[in-house]
């Protein structure tokens, strides 16, 4: 018995040894490496702040240098966007009559879901009936305007009126907001059946600031932007979804004219106005490679954007 527990301890101390060695061999790590000053001397900057000619920059500075250079690609010229576009044809010269009226069609679509019960309208669905409705003032607004013959057209100002009307009220909840937009529910499925708006009382001209905040048609630009994105990972990809793209990208052109429409936020300031600009022409360039049949259009996606994000980062 006595030799058997002498067997079991010799073999216990020689399993602790091993762990022991293991331990130790684990531990072990090469020396770190020792470098001569002289050896790196005019290879590395003794201070981050000797890297920089001048005052080190700040993330602030650098973004406004992306947006200035956005500002840039507009060719540095001052000339408003809506005297640009207007000297190229309007409207016409950004989208079709048929992508208008199929996007008033797709966003009435959408708004009929949103406005349910008033429960859930005021528990936020108010917010995307906002959208829905500021959308939909922004393409009737446009189809008052268009050159083109557009569905809708003698009816689009005072569908425009009333829907911006009920989309100001939109940036609340309440009982009586929600009895208002289904009221502009049943106006706008009397213009899908065809017999028409009972009031088309409106306004002769159209007064931007009437139609449609800022914050909403950057939130549907955003939108748009990343439709056009997901639609067009590569050229197979966008050539299935060809109508989508070219629809979206006109749509999204569309807006940056909006954008500096007089009476909306900063229309007037230059460089919002270039912005917006650029937007606009990036868009259209990848209307204009769907329309000739080019597909691989990344790095017109990619214009679209950086002109976006240069915007978004010094206004919103």
């Amino acid at each position: 018995m006595d030799s058997r527990l002498l067997c079991l301890a010799s073999f216990g101390l020689f399993v602790t040894v091993l762990n022991c060695d293991g331990a130790a061999a684990q531990e072990r790590r090469a020396p770190a490496p020792t470098f001569n000053q002289r050896d790196t001397q005019g290879i590395f900057f003794d201070s981050l702040d000797d890297a920089f000619r001048g005052e080190r920059p700040s993330l602030s500075k650098i973004q406004k240098a992306g947006a200035d250079k956005a500002v840039a690609a507009t060719n540095g010229s001052t000339e408003s966007t809506s005297e640009k576009a207007d000297a190229a044809g309007g409207w016409a010269k950004l989208i079709a009559p048929e992508s208008l009226e199929d996007e008033i069609k797709r966003v009435k679509l959408h708004f009929d879901s949103v406005i349910t019960t008033p429960g859930a309208f005021n528990g936020g669905g108010f917010q995307d009936a906002r959208l829905d409705l500021s959308i939909l003032a922004t393409l009737f607004a446009v189809v008052n305007e268009h050159p083109g013959d557009v569905r809708w057209k003698d009816q689009a100002a005072a569908a425009r009126d009333l829907i911006a009307r009920t989309a100001f009220n939109c940036k609340a909840g309440s009982s009586q907001v929600f009895n208002e937009a289904k009221m502009r529910k049943a106006d706008l499925q009397d213009l899908a059946s065809g017999s028409g708006l009972a009031n088309r009382d409106a306004e002769p001209e159209t007064d931007w600031s009437m139609v449609v905040d800022r914050s909403p048609l950057m939130q549907y630009a955003e939108q748009l932007a990343g439709k056009l994105k997901a639609a067009s990972r590569d050229a197979k990809t966008a050539e299935e979804n060809n109508e989508q793209i070219q629809r979206d990208a006109q749509l999204l052109a569309m807006i940056g004219q909006v954008l500096t429409r007089e009476g909306l936020d900063e229309a007037d300031d230059e460089d919002y106005a270039a912005l917006s600009l650029s937007m606009t022409k990036a868009a259209s360039a990848v209307a204009a490679a769907i329309e000739r049949g080019s597909y691989d259009i990344g790095s017109e996606i990619g214009a679209v954007t950086q002109s976006c994000d240069a915007c978004h980062e010094q206004y919103r």
